[in-house]
């Protein structure tokens, strides 16, 4: 099991191997439809996507909670 100190890390992993993935089996299908040899086609996008949206969500992250900071209110 991996240790609870990497979770900062690991949610943004997963949740972007998810939104990555379909994300680009959507665009995949508008674009192109289901043309021989999807799937291989398919998992290469996947695989680009991925390896800008980890890194992007990592930059993000404190931002977006910074944001998110100024736009809320703390409970009273």
């Amino acid at each position: 099991m991996i240790p609870a100190r990497y979770a900062a890390a690991l949610f943004p992993l997963v949740m972007t191997f998810f939104m990555a993935g379909v994300v680009s089996l959507l665009l995949t299908l508008v674009n192109l439809g289901t043309p021989p040899g999807f799937l291989r086609l398919w998992l290469l996008n996947w695989a680009l996507a991925w390896s800008f949206a980890f890194p992007a969500a990592m930059m993000a992250i404190p931002i977006a909670r910074r944001i998110v900071g100024w736009l809320t209110t703390a409970p009273r």
